[in-house]
């Protein structure tokens, strides 16, 4: 099948289309669910379109813990069919949707007690293997398996002796979470869906009590579009409530923000070959690889502030900071912190106060005709939320439809990734990469690799690394804008490439060289390229300086320093 572009042209071209013909579904919000209900309408045979007010996946589905997992935590409140649907998807996303983007990642357990907890735990982890097996699609994944302190200490010399009596160890699965979801749209769009980001609903067009579609604000060039459809989806997450309020209808549910932060740090700061898994007074903390780097994580805190820019305080992060040194020989300090990121689940409303009681179930309805609403859910099930949300959908098009097919659509890279894998050091001879660095491209693009390899032969000096940021390559930055959707340098350095969480300068030291390679595509001037790193710069010094604030209230009232939207 043909790969799709969502560069500049691709996106104007979508919009006008949208507004041009009725479709059958219309998506609102570009995050991983509407991503993912975009893909399941359009391959079912439905005209479909899916807008965002924003860049994709650049609120929740950009800012989560990185894990494909079922959720060891909802076995022991006895979700048991949460745990068993999200450890099915699990197992579809590493081996057929996803085997690119999703790979395993182990982790430790350290055992606090003898005897009872490792029963306790070890019964829990070994139905936890049990239900991935049982789902048809956990074999890919090793068992759990039982250490001495001896072997734990061994795995993950970072702990702490007087740490952990012995350890449990088990294998989950990680994501580049803002990577996965514009590869999903693009695989919409490959499939025939007209997509397009920075494109704000204003407002929904009726008639009568029937919702026929919505207006659309064009963010970037100005104008609006009236983009009509038989069916709209609302897939808006943590604005589940804001949307809403648009038809002026009081919603059948609440969706509750609950903050999570998670904290970066270089790999050398914890001697460790597994990722950790442990246990608070509120919730579980991991410690996750993530290349060169670790992610820590997570907070589980109410938020009722700005929802575009969650804020991390100090006291967010000095609590992260605590429980890990909690178990660490060498403890961490705030100068050892290369990036901080904070982000909101949503999560229904109603059931409990604590939010990390709340539901991650998820629900859709149908609060009136022509208008869908899908909320809640992980990121995990994403693709069980988006198939549940287009079968309502369909109840309402008066239409024969396909059944959802999505679980035998593998995502752009995926179909002869494996092949490609396998030969990475004929890629490597062949293009004059290092084998490292056709691994990285390999990992984030599978099998659409050769099209970042075209544009270096084209231009070699795309082949050499971003100063600065040397993990990535700067035809990256060029395929981003021309190919991913992305339309700010805002949108490369922190949701196409993590380099605002993966360096020390948070990747101020490369944004004019970025912005640079972004311009030959979205042609912007030099005073655009100022005005794109400027927005950047005071972009992370307005989060440096909520970092350092003692609580939301202030930590939000900094972050709000910078502006959102660069002006072009």
């Amino acid at each position: 099948m043909r790969t799709a572009r969502l560069g500049p042209a691709e996106r104007a071209a979508a919009l006008a289309a949208m507004a041009e013909r009725e479709l059958d579904v219309l998506v609102v919000g570009g995050g991983v669910v509407g991503a993912g209900t975009a893909l399941d309408a359009v391959t079912r045979g439905l005209a479909t379109g899916l807008v965002e007010a924003r860049d994709w996946a650049s609120g929740t589905s950009s800012r989560s813990s990185k894990l494909i997992h079922g959720g060891l935590r909802y076995l022991e409140m006895l979700d048991f069919a949460l745990v068993r649907e999200a450890l099915k998807e699990r197992g579809l996303l590493l081996e057929r949707l996803a085997p690119h983007l999703v790979r395993p990642v182990p982790f430790l357990y350290p055992l606090r007690h003898r005897g009872w907890e490792r029963l306790y735990a070890g019964s829990g982890v070994a139905l936890y293997d049990a239900m991935s097996v049982s789902s048809g699609r956990g074999r890919g994944l090793p068992l759990h398996r039982h250490l001495s302190r001896r072997r734990a200490l061994l795995a993950a010399p970072a702990l702490r002796r007087d740490a952990l009596v012995g350890a449990l160890q088990y294998y989950d699965a990680q994501v580049d979470d803002a990577r996965h979801v514009a590869t999903l749209v693009r695989t919409a769009a490959a499939y025939g869906a007209h997509t397009a980001n920075r494109a704000r609903v204003v407002a929904f067009l009726r008639e009568g009590e029937r919702v026929v579609g919505a207006r659309v604000a064009d963010v970037e060039a100005g104008g609006e579009y009236e983009i009509r459809a038989r069916q709209v989806v609302n897939a808006t997450g943590v604005w589940t409530d804001d949307t809403q309020a648009l038809i002026a209808e009081r919603g059948q549910f609440h969706v509750r923000a609950s903050k999570g932060i998670h904290l970066v740090v270089p790999k050398d700061r914890i001697h460790s070959t597994t990722g950790l898994i442990l246990r608070t007074e509120k919730s579980v903390l991991f410690v996750i690889p993530w290349g060169r780097h670790w992610i820590i994580g997570t907070t589980d805190t109410d938020w009722d502030l700005d929802k575009a820019h969650p804020a991390a305080s100090s006291a967010d992060i000095d609590y992260l900071l605590e429980r890990v040194n909690g178990v660490l020989a060498t403890p961490l300090s705030r100068d050892d912190v290369q990036g901080v990121y904070a982000g909101l689940r949503p999560l229904l409303a109603g059931e409990s106060d604590a939010t990390s009681k709340l539901s991650r179930e998820h629900t859709v309805a149908h609060p009136v005709p022509g208008l869908v609403v899908v909320a809640g859910g992980k990121y995990t099930t994403y693709r069980v939320m988006a198939k549940d949300a287009v079968d309502e959908a369909v109840h309402g098009l008066d239409t024969r439809v396909a059944p959802c097919v999505t679980e035998e659509v593998p995502l752009l890279g995926a179909e002869g990734y494996r092949a490609l894998w396998n030969a990475r050091a004929r890629i490597a001879a062949r293009t004059g990469l290092h084998v490292v660095r056709v691994e990285h491209l390999l990992h984030r693009y599978g099998a659409l690799v050769d099209e970042l390899l075209d544009l270096v032969a084209g231009d070699p000096s795309l082949g050499e690394p971003v100063a600065g940021a040397d993990d990535y390559l700067r035809a990256e930055i060029l395929y981003a804008a021309s190919h991913e959707g992305a339309r700010h340098l805002d949108d490369v350095l922190t949701r196409r490439t993590r380099i605002s969480i993966e360096t020390f300068d948070r990747g101020t030291g490369c944004a004019r060289e970025c912005a640079e390679l972004m311009a030959r595509v979205l042609g912007w001037g030099e005073d655009q390229v100022a005005k794109e790193v400027e927005h950047y710069e005071k972009r992370v010094e307005a989060e440096r300086e909520s970092q350092r604030q003692p609580d939301d209230q202030t930590a939000d009232a900094a972050r709000l320093g910078a502006p959102d939207i660069v002006p072009l």
